[in-house]
């Protein structure tokens, strides 16, 4: 398992054409087709490869991984690939929201996704879920609104790159801020949960009898005769006060909650940097509220690859943030499957699966990993048979001595990006 303090995680842009070499190159019909019959373009004629049927371009452009697979692809398995930018929005004066749940997407069965939008102003009402909550502001600013069990406040300002966590069954309110407001991606921790089927305290009261509301709350039942019918959901508020106002008004005798429910993601200290790029880790050994979300934030430099591995303990959910990339996943079967991300595009690769990630693009690849889980966790292929004795390595893939060398010097190189 890795050692986030010992080795790095993402591999260097140049590391491929090293290894490949010229004499590889000249035999790229035969290394590079693993399988029989050959697969891939590079086994066809131009015209039994033609596509002359009708397209979209406006899809086939953003996956050409799809139209034109790597020719070690093989097989097939359920797509790792969805987007927000194909979700349905629902719009209401204040914002919007669009989600990517099982219903869409049936392979992410561990994590959730809602891309929501607050302009200024703009309420998410006062609601509470089954499900925990992990947000990340994506654009400009929010303010939260939560209490714990124990009826202790937390109102706070969160800004692009920072996020929030919310345990299951913890009410809470969000507010757009600022001139702009704010939008940000939420991951509910199951991924049939959506946005849509939330627990809202409009609704809660229009379905609890007067006199129990009065009783409730001490006052005559006429002083909720004006209470909304119909579930707010988003609405237009007026714009947010000082922070600091708000944080007294709601302040418990009690005093603050033991741990924030906030993180400053995108203003921490890197976890690891190499010439590649870089990442971030946020679990709940430096945000211990978050107790069932485990989260990377990694940026690759152009042509940088997020190295093989896999994650031994659960599932990672994907959202591309900025760039372009491109994802292999690796099962038994063997199947292998090639996707491209673009911005607003959610991946999911299932616990134990191969794979990597590689900047395709022009300008740096930013994307979030998220695990249903109280830790971040991987296992790297290269360090792998870093630490696996000589000849078990040689007689498996069949390399010289001075591949092994280079190989073996990754067991203690922190740096293993070129």
């Amino acid at each position: 398992m890795t050692d986030l303090n010992r080795r790095g995680i993402l591999a260097g842009a140049a590391a491929g054409a090293v290894a490949l070499g010229a004499a590889a190159a000249a035999k790229a019909a035969e290394f590079g087709n693993p399988n029989r019959p050959l697969q891939g373009a590079i086994n066809s004629s131009a015209l039994a490869n033609a596509d002359p049927g009708p397209q979209n371009p406006a899809l086939r452009d953003v996956l050409p991984s799809f139209a034109n697979p790597p020719a070690t692809d093989v097989g097939g398995m359920q797509i790792p690939w969805n987007s927000f930018n194909m979700a349905h929005k629902r719009i209401q004066d204040g914002g919007w929201a669009r989600e990517v749940t099982t219903k869409a997407f049936p392979i992410s069965k561990d994590i959730a996704g809602v891309n929501m939008r607050l302009g200024p102003g703009g309420v998410r009402e006062l609601h509470w879920h089954q499900q925990a909550e992990w947000a990340i502001v994506t654009v400009g600013g929010i303010r939260i609104t939560t209490i714990d069990s124990q009826g202790r406040s937390e109102v706070a300002d969160v800004e692009m790159g920072d996020i929030w966590y919310f345990p299951p069954g913890l009410p809470h309110s969000l507010q757009g801020i600022g001139a702009n407001g704010g939008e940000f991606v939420i991951a509910f921790d199951d991924g049939a949960s959506g946005e849509f089927n939330t627990l809202m305290l409009s609704d809660w009261l229009a379905h609890t009898p007067p006199d129990i509301l009065a009783q409730n709350f001490g006052v005559p039942a006429a002083q909720f005769k004006n209470i909304p019918l119909e579930q707010l959901w988003i609405y237009q508020g007026a714009q947010a006060g000082p922070l600091k106002a708000d944080q007294l008004y709601a302040a418990s005798s009690l005093g603050r909650p033991d741990h924030p429910f906030i993180f400053r993601m995108g203003s921490m200290k890197p976890t690891l940097t190499q010439p590649g790029g870089e990442v971030r880790i946020v679990d709940s050994n430096n945000f211990p509220m978050s107790k069932t979300v485990a989260a990377a934030l990694v940026t690759l430099r152009p042509g940088g690859l997020r190295e093989m591995h896999w994650h031994p303990d659960a599932d990672e959910w994907q959202y591309f943030i900025k760039g372009s990339g491109r994802m292999t996943v690796f099962n038994t079967g063997p199947v292998a499957q090639t996707v491209d991300f673009n911005p607003g595009d959610v991946g999911y690769v299932q616990k134990s699966l191969g794979h990597y990630i590689k900047n395709t693009g022009t300008s740096d690849l930013i994307f979030l990993e998220l695990f249903k889980s109280d830790h971040f966790a991987e296992v790297s292929l290269s360090q792998w048979l870093a630490n696996t004795p000589r000849q078990l390595v040689k007689e498996h893939l069949r390399v010289d001595d001075a591949t092994l060398d280079v190989i073996h010097k990754l067991k203690n190189r922190r740096d293993v990006i070129a």
